[in-house]
């Protein structure tokens, strides 16, 4: 049987009848490249780069992704080492933060040192300012997604000079930019035209205007995250709906007050690929857009958040259990006027809201028990149960009630339970 011989200058395969071969000697870079490709363990590609200098620098040189900290003396040697790098992450933790940080020296540097870079995580990198986004526009013209998130010294001005270098944009997250405004929308709506995922929220100088822009130019959004753009209504999402209404799969409207029916119900008959609608706080809407989003989005809407819409009842919440045949997570805390009533169905012996896994009624003073043992006779993969500030709905009651819970399934009584991130 062939043995290989490893050593940190010669790899080696010998038998009982021919003389040793050098690996080294015989495969060329492209065929031992091809031999890591086909490696999928990253335990294993590390030990492919232990043979010998010469496999350390090829498992090196196709490093696709790296989390690392900042400092443009190291980040030169990265660059010069893992030279075909494809996703940078430098962002920062907001409980382990480091000074000074990322800075717009490290950007200059990660703009030219590496030219294949498709993903770039900043988020929370708060040292940052404008200089540095300019000098990303510039330099990484293949860039495909950005987070800046929570990088709040950043304005229109190098914002818009990431659209601008960056054509082929497909992913921008700016959550708690809040300085920026409809103008970087235009940035967009002008240059990228492939943009999927656009996260703009708590940034809330966005009007409908920009929207408005947006829409005219990106038209293959899939995700749109306006949580907390107090700015925004109607007519401005109504402009997005229309132009992405093909390819529109999340939409996060929470606490955008401005928001009522018009725009639910324009979502409803032309987005059919809805799986993700965010809409608490928005306490303009009422039972009318919901039951035709209900019928509309049956077969594909999945999770749904519509705490503090105060107006809904038991009759759109009904439709929506009835009719949504994939729903998985439903949250309708503080909506005060739902009743045992809204649950009636599920005990009819038909597979109504059969995948529902996250279920929150916290705060709904008319739900009693009797609807939660309707819910869990009905409920078969429910994982998560929110029965928070509930009057009606105790643990003692649960028990005496004779209710039984399955093992899976976790009831969060008085807010002790980490909350599950489906409907962030």
């Amino acid at each position: 049987m062939p043995m290989a011989e490893m050593s940190s200058e010669r790899l080696t395969v010998t038998d009982n009848n021919k003389s040793a071969v050098c690996i080294n000697e015989v495969l060329r870079d492209d065929e031992l490249r091809a031999i890591l490709s086909k490696i999928e363990s990253d335990k294993d590609k590390e030990v492919f780069g232990l043979v010998c200098k010469r496999w350390l620098h090829l498992q090196s040189t196709e490093r696709k992704k790296l989390c690392a900290r900042a400092g443009p003396h190291m980040l030169r040697r990265m660059a010069a080492r893992f030279s075909r790098l494809h996703e940078l992450d430098l962002s920062q933790s907001l409980s382990r933060s480091f000074y000074p940080g990322v800075t717009d020296s490290d950007l200059s540097v990660i703009a030219n040192g590496f030219p294949c870079l498709h993903v770039l995580n900043l988020c929370n990198c708060k040292g940052i300012t404008d200089a540095g986004l300019v000098a990303i526009g510039k330099g990484l013209r293949s860039l495909q997604s950005l987070d800046v998130s929570y990088c709040r010294k950043l304005t229109d001005k190098g914002l818009s000079a990431v659209a601008e270098g960056c054509n082929d944009l497909r992913r921008f997250h700016l959550a708690g930019c809040k300085f920026i405004t409809d103008q970087v929308l235009e940035a967009l709506s002008k240059n990228c035209h492939n943009l999927e995922e656009l996260g703009l929220q708590g940034c809330t100088n966005i009007s409908d205007s920009g929207l408005s822009v947006l829409g005219s130019g990106c038209k293959q959004l899939k995700y749109l995250d306006m949580n907390k753009c107090t700015n925004v209504g109607d007519f401005g999402i109504s402009s997005v709906l229309e132009a992405c209404s093909a390819s529109l799969k999340t939409l996060k409207l929470l606490d955008c007050y401005k928001v009522g029916d018009e725009a639910i119900l324009f979502l409803a008959k032309s987005c059919k690929s809805l799986e993700t609608l965010i809409i608490g706080g928005c306490r303009d809407i009422s039972d009318e857009s919901i039951k035709l989003l209900a019928v509309s989005c049956n077969q594909t809407l999945k999770n749904l958040r519509m705490d503090w819409c105060l107006s809904i009842t038991d009759s759109s919440l009904s439709c929506i259990l009835s009719h949504c045949k994939n729903l998985e997570a439903l949250d309708i805390g503080c909506c005060e006027e739902v009743t045992d009533a809204a649950f009636q169905r599920l005990g009819n012996g038909e597979e109504y809201a059969a995948s529902l896994k996250v279920l929150k009624v916290s705060n709904c003073p008319k739900v009693t028990i009797a609807a939660i043992g309707t819910i869990l006779d009905a409920c078969k993969f429910l994982e998560y149960l929110d029965v928070r500030s509930c009057p009606h709905i105790t643990k003692a009651g649960l028990v005496a009630a004779g209710l039984q819970l399955p093992d899976s399934c976790k009831v969060n009584f008085n807010g002790s339970l980490a909350e599950p991130d489906v409907l962030l």
